[in-house]
């Protein structure tokens, strides 16, 4: 009987002559394992090469540009793209570098751009003498200003600009801590209380959410204390409220930073003081801390504009807490 070979076919005294076909096919299965790994590593080596001519456009120094990891670099090109987009290079007329500075260095703060929808597109560079992060730094904690808010205020930060968005021209204002870079916290406690007022300016017409920014001034106001910090009593009042937030019993102090004597309060509503656009701010903390639903001392603490009764604006750093049946505010003025 004869056998055949399983390969070829052919009897067994051919099988011999199948080996060095099938010796042939052997490597061949590993060859398309290599081709992956080179056409793997083609590609890592292209990306490296893409990220290296997108970086060497970046204006920015030499220095800068060895610092920046690839993220880095992802980030601060996307911010150029979305600035790009809404401010053509014919856009605007050119501005020197030293006049920029000179006038960055006037400002009480930096500025700031956001896309409709709240994607950082500018970030002046003054920004490191209020936040103690650079552009890029700043950056790294993502590409949205929700990202370098404090994380509470999300919320009411997003119905603001909203509101501005749908009514282009209208200002709009709210205070929030922004992050800021570990020495800065080391040294002042926390991170950084900032006023942002701005408002959504249409830069083409017709107006479109691709043409349309919000332009921002960031002011810094006065460093809160921290818990266990001792406050210039100069600086704060203390007011008692029933669960509805009826004033029964307010400090003498009121009247150096608000202008009210005590007995025009008592018995007023905490909410005909506040500024419209802090109400829903204002009433958030009010249900967290008459149910006991916050967590902690930061829960039942807000930053709102008050109304002082010359008819002026004032913030205030506002620490609630229930006491049985009432209501105690800690009440701090924010220069």
């Amino acid at each position: 009987m004869t056998i055949f070979c399983s390969h070829c076919h052919r009897p067994l005294q051919a099988e011999m002559s199948c080996l060095p076909t099938r010796a042939k096919q052997a490597p061949s299965a590993s060859r398309p394992f290599r081709s992956t790994k080179s056409a793997s590593k083609a590609r890592r080596d292209q990306i490296n090469a893409e990220l290296q001519a997108l970086r060497s456009l970046l204006p920015i120094s030499a220095q800068e540009k060895e610092r920046l990891s690839y993220l880095h670099t992802m980030a601060l090109v996307c911010l150029r793209l979305r600035g790009a987009q809404l401010f053509p290079p014919g856009l605007a007329p050119p501005t020197g570098p030293a006049l920029g500075t000179e006038l960055l260095s006037l400002l009480p703060g930096f500025l700031l751009v956001l896309s409709a929808d709240s994607k950082l597109v500018y970030i002046s560079e003054n920004v490191a003498q209020v936040l103690g992060l650079s552009v890029v730094e700043l950056l790294a904690q993502g590409d949205t200003v929700f990202d370098i808010l404090d994380g509470r205020v999300g919320e009411d930060v997003h119905k603001k600009l909203l509101l501005a968005r749908e009514e282009p021209g209208r200002e709009v204002t709210f205070v929030s801590e922004m992050r800021t870079s570990k020495a800065f916290r080391l040294q002042h406690g926390g991170n950084r209380v900032v006023a942002v007022c701005g408002r959504f300016v249409a830069l083409r017409w017709p107006p479109s959410p691709s043409t349309t920014a919000f332009l921002a001034l960031c002011t810094p106001v006065v460093q809160s204390p921290t818990d266990g910090e001792a406050a210039s009593q100069d600086d704060i009042f203390q007011s008692m409220h029933l669960l509805d937030m009826t004033f029964i019993d307010v400090t003498e102090s009121v009247t150096y930073h608000l202008g009210y004597h005590r007995e025009e309060l008592v018995g007023q509503s905490w909410y005909s003081l506040l500024h419209p656009e802090d109400a829903d701010l204002a009433a958030a903390q009010h249900r967290a801390v008459a149910l006991g639903a916050g967590a902690g001392p930061a829960a039942g603490t807000a930053v709102l504009r008050v109304l002082r009764k010359d008819r002026a604006w004032t913030w205030l750093r506002v620490w609630a807490r229930r006491d049985g049946g009432c209501i105690t505010c800690t009440c701090r003025w924010l220069r």
